[in-house]
């Protein structure tokens, strides 16, 4: 159970947040809605083929209270509602032209009040704020019905000043907190990134860092590996914020084309069976297993893999 701690500062920052977005008001951005009526619009506005359970279910809303709302804008000429021709006794809603002339300012009135906001900071302190928002929504939202919300989008890039060190730290803290990995793990971890930058060969070998929202969530290198014409995937890494993205697939076929683009004729990895989430990621990529051994390393017993794909 949170500690009293824990509680006293989530609804602190409930008061000030709500206070913030001003959702204290009897109506909401000057509208003559509420907060809840705009957010059944909004949902309206931005999907499609609706019903009333959806929405109900989406914004854990009363069916009652959503009835009435709905039968308001139905009066109103705001929305109209069309039979399923697979339910008889479920219709779905859309916005009429009316109820989408209606919204349109009330999206740009919300658009430029939260541009409002984040101009007051640096750009280094937006970053910083919409990180802190994703991971309180991934954090929370884990289970929940998200009907109009697509999923968050990140860019891949080549690494800059401090990203190589964010790499060996990242990893330490996740396969310790995940893993119980301990401290010999973050050396190995710190001789590979080394070797890397070291020995590197810009016409054969690649990395690659994902961003989300401004912050650091993935990572994968590819290098020369010791067998001729054979290259290796190294330190495959993906953020929990970051997981559900289809991020690690994206990093493991970004290596496999430039493999295949600079002419290697094989790729090879060492993983541990542990980590299963990268082996399904491997194997959907084509990779085989081609050994494994037990091993007892950094305090645990693991089975290390080898897995290889031939280009």
């Amino acid at each position: 159970m949170a500690n009293r701690a824990s509680i006293a500062a989530v609804r602190q920052f409930n008061r000030f947040y709500t206070r913030q977005i001003g959702v204290l008001r009897k109506t909401y951005l000057d509208s003559p809605y509420s907060l809840g009526e705009m957010r059944v619009l909004y949902e309206l506005a931005h999907g499609e083929r609706f019903t009333a359970s959806d929405i109900a279910r989406a914004l854990d809303l009363d069916a009652g209270y959503l009835s009435r709302l709905l039968r308001n804008f139905e009066k109103r000429g705001l929305i109209s509602r069309k039979t399923s021709t697979k339910d008889g006794r479920q219709s779905h809603l859309a916005l009429t032209i009316r109820g989408r002339k209606l919204f349109a300012p009330m999206e740009e009135r919300s658009q430029h009040d939260a541009g409002a906001m984040l101009d007051n900071l640096k750009p280094s302190q937006q970053a910083q704020i919409v990180a802190a928002m994703t991971s309180i929504e991934t954090l929370l939202t884990d289970g929940q019905t998200v009907i109009s919300d697509a999923k968050p989008r990140y860019t891949l890039r080549d690494p800059r000043a401090g990203d190589f060190g964010w790499v060996i730290s990242r990893h330490a803290e996740l396969y310790f907190q995940e893993y119980g990995w301990g401290d010999p793990f973050e050396g190995l971890c710190a001789q590979i990134v080394a070797d890397f930058v070291n020995n590197f060969d810009a016409k054969r070998e690649r990395c690659w860092i994902a961003e989300l929202n401004g912050e650091n969530v993935g990572w994968v290198m590819l290098v020369k590996d010791d067998q001729p014409g054979a290259a290796r995937v190294r330190l495959l890494l993906v953020d929990p914020k970051a997981r559900g993205l289809g991020l690690g697939a994206r990093l493991v076929d970004e290596c496999d084309r430039f493999a295949r683009a600079v002419g290697y004729t094989k790729i090879t990895l060492w993983t541990h069976s542990v980590l299963t989430a990268a082996r399904h990621v491997y194997e959907k990529a084509g990779f085989t297993l081609s050994s494994s051994e037990p091993r007892h390393s950094w305090g645990k017993d693991v089975v290390a893999e080898f897995w290889d794909l031939d280009l």
